[in-house]
């Protein structure tokens, strides 16, 4: 039993930014929580962190409900709002004191405060004001707020934005060890991070759920009937010539003589390919079908 959303609804005036929206969330889990911009992503994470009532429906966590001001479900909680909003006056460490004493969980302030600093890698800069951080350290000190009170849930938007590679290798590692316990809720325009991360996705779309699957099934339930298959001759040829010799529905010119050809339907078009090459005398340098991807499963099932 973890994040139980039963039925929920939220009207903005006379606009529904979320329609009747149930799911629920275990622990050990970590979902990846989908949707273009405006499709009620943001609005169902401040419903389920108390940020945001709903118009009607219910949400718990852990059996508790997130309406009011139990301080006991906010205690449940870590929450990494997207904006990340930080005190840009105050020091790494005193902020992150000021923060764990709000929780009030009877471990000592310095001994949280030091575990988090080495489980979020910000131990060069604990002694330094937020405002001079850089933006992927700023939201190393977000995630620290977030899990500094070791809550049981934890709801993350936009989590490694302004982060480089090696940061985002760390905190995705330090997202995945956290899921092993917790029950972590991802949303993120980065398709990567959803497919590196996340066991299980849901994707909203005008305030609808459209997809709600593990991962590993999202891709074989959701995917086009499509191939897209690339391919590298030695010499160059035309796109009118491919796209009429194979009969396919799109050819585009990558580079040079690099090509990406896309054809509707199942049946594999590389043995096509081939005897084309060889009747207008081109050597195939490389041929390979592109497997189906988490981008493609969301523009199709959101209309991109």
């Amino acid at each position: 039993m973890s994040i139980i959303v039963q039925g929920v609804t939220r009207f903005y005036g006379e606009q529904k930014a979320l329609d009747n929206i149930s799911f629920e969330v275990k622990t050990g889990e970590i979902v990846g929580f989908l949707g273009p911009n405006g499709a009620g992503k943001s609005t169902m994470m401040k419903i389920i962190t108390g940020f945001l009532t709903a118009s009607s429906g219910k949400v718990t966590i852990n059996g508790l409900s997130v309406e009011g001001e139990n301080p006991e479900v906010k205690k449940q909680i870590g929450y990494l709002p997207e904006n990340n909003p930080l005190y840009p006056e105050m020091y790494v460490r005193e902020y992150l004191g000021f923060v764990a004493s709000i929780y009030k969980t009877g471990i000592s302030k310095k001994t949280q405060i030091d575990n988090i600093i080495g489980l979020t890698g910000l131990a060069p800069e604990q002694n330094k004001k937020i405002g001079s951080l850089s933006k992927g350290y700023r939201q190393r000190v977000g995630l620290a707020q977030a899990l500094i009170h070791n809550p049981a849930v934890l709801i993350l938007d936009e989590a490694t934005t302004g982060l480089d590679p090696n940061q985002i290798v760390e905190i995705r590692n330090l997202i995945k060890e956290a899921g092993k316990e917790k029950t972590v809720m991802l949303s993120t325009h980065i398709m990567q991070e959803v497919e590196a991360i996340c066991g299980r996705v849901i994707i909203i779309d005008n305030g609808v759920i459209v997809a709600d699957e593990e991962k590993n099934n999202i891709y074989s339930k959701y995917k086009q009937p499509k191939q897209v298959i690339q391919v590298e001759f030695d010499k160059d040829t035309t796109d009118s010539s491919l796209k009429d010799s194979l009969n396919v529905s799109s050819v585009i010119r990558i580079k040079n003589n690099l090509w990406l050809i896309e054809t509707e339907g199942t049946k594999d078009i590389r043995p096509e390919i081939f005897n084309y090459a060889v009747k207008n005398n081109l050597t195939v340098l490389s041929l390979s079908k592109q497997e189906s991807n988490l981008e493609e499963v969301f523009r199709h099932l959101t209309n991109g």
